[in-house]
């Protein structure tokens, strides 16, 4: 047979281009989308002689199922799907995202749930309006493919249409989390790391350059949780609204945490970005411009948008004396230690 090649703008998809390819889908065939991790082949699971095609392409054994791919939570209740509490809140912490969840339908039957975080994969699942399933776009065994590249390399002549949205954005395959009773278990490790995902709190602190402040606040922060034992209930991160990406913590920075016993050397600063907001649960910012930055990227976090000190902006002190760094460290681990008494008051007693 012969693959047919559609060559989408992964930013805005040309709609008539992928109702192609969903009507396609809808009706038995098999269609090769990106996704934010790999290549996937998508077929309709009401289909069992695509099913049956699928496995026999992917060389799969027939006991290993497919995960299926919603568009969105109003989905999960079209499978039979109801999470947990605390299922539902790691969901909604990684969804749209690299994170596949095992859960139980209302048949208590397992089943794999992945929301991608690509726009012709969305429009794609919604587009065909049925439920999708979508493994990786490879031969069982081998690596998954994030290039049209690759995907011509096994999938050419196998499946009917390929749509080719650039190389995938992360480009490792979504990591795999059983929900379906606690603790919850890492079944696949793969692009959000097993404590992020398994974390109950995930902490943000934002400053400017995320080599000062945001780096005070984050040690001290896990100071105080470790030496509470409370280091796998929480993921403490920080990033900058403006920084060099990969520069380290300023030397002031490094000295005043060191008399605090926190080795920040080997911190390396990042840019905010609506990943890192989106996964965490409460983001401490240390200016109020730094919260407008935070709503203007990701309106929806509005309300997990916080000063560190409530009202009152803490100044950078970079390109000052060590003593203002000091001054400036003062300030943060007093509302640090309050947070954290706020956060985990119920989890030390």
């Amino acid at each position: 047979m012969k693959t047919k090649v559609i060559k989408l703008n992964p930013n805005f998809p040309e709609e008539r281009l992928i109702n192609e390819a969903a009507e396609v889908l809808k009706n038995g065939g098999l269609v090769v989308f990106p996704t934010e991790t790999v290549y996937g082949i998508a077929a309709n699971i009401l289909n069992k002689d695509t099913i049956d095609r699928l496995y026999e392409i992917k060389k799969r054994p027939k006991d290993k199922p497919f995960s299926v791919h919603i568009a969105d939570f109003d989905s999960l209740k079209q499978l039979g799907i109801v999470l947990s509490k605390d299922a539902e809140r790691v969901a909604k912490r990684f969804w749209p995202g690299p994170l596949t969840l095992v859960a139980l339908n209302d048949k208590k039957e397992k089943i794999g749930l992945r929301m991608p975080d690509n726009r012709i994969a969305v429009s794609l699942i919604k587009k065909a309006g049925v439920s999708v399933v979508a493994p990786s776009a490879n031969l069982s065994g081998n690596k998954p493919p994030v290039s049209i590249g690759e995907v011509l390399l096994e999938m050419d002549g196998h499946v009917d249409i390929i749509l080719d949205g650039g190389r995938a954005r992360i480009g490792i395959e979504s990591t795999v989390m059983d929900v379906t009773e606690k603790p919850f278990k890492i079944l696949r490790q793969g692009a959000i790391p097993a404590k992020e995902a398994l974390t109950d709190y995930v902490l943000l602190f934002v400053c400017t350059g995320n080599s000062c402040r945001s780096v005070m606040a984050k040690g001290l922060m896990e100071k105080f949780v470790n030496e509470a034992n409370l280091s796998e209930k929480v993921h403490i991160d920080s990033a900058g609204t403006s920084t060099f990406a990969g520069i380290g913590a300023a030397p002031n920075t490094i000295s005043v945490m060191k008399e605090e016993g926190v080795d920040v050397s080997r911190h390396i600063s990042k840019n905010i970005n609506k990943d890192i907001l989106k996964r965490s649960d409460i983001v401490f910012v240390m200016e109020k411009f730094h919260r407008d930055v935070m709503i203007n990227l990701m309106p929806e976090i509005k309300d997990r948008v916080r000063l560190l000190k409530e009202g009152q902006d803490i100044p950078d002190p970079i390109g000052r004396s060590l003593e203002e760094y000091k001054n400036i460290l003062g300030v943060i681990k007093e509302e640090v230690s309050n947070i954290f008494l706020e956060i985990f008051k119920e989890e030390k007693k």
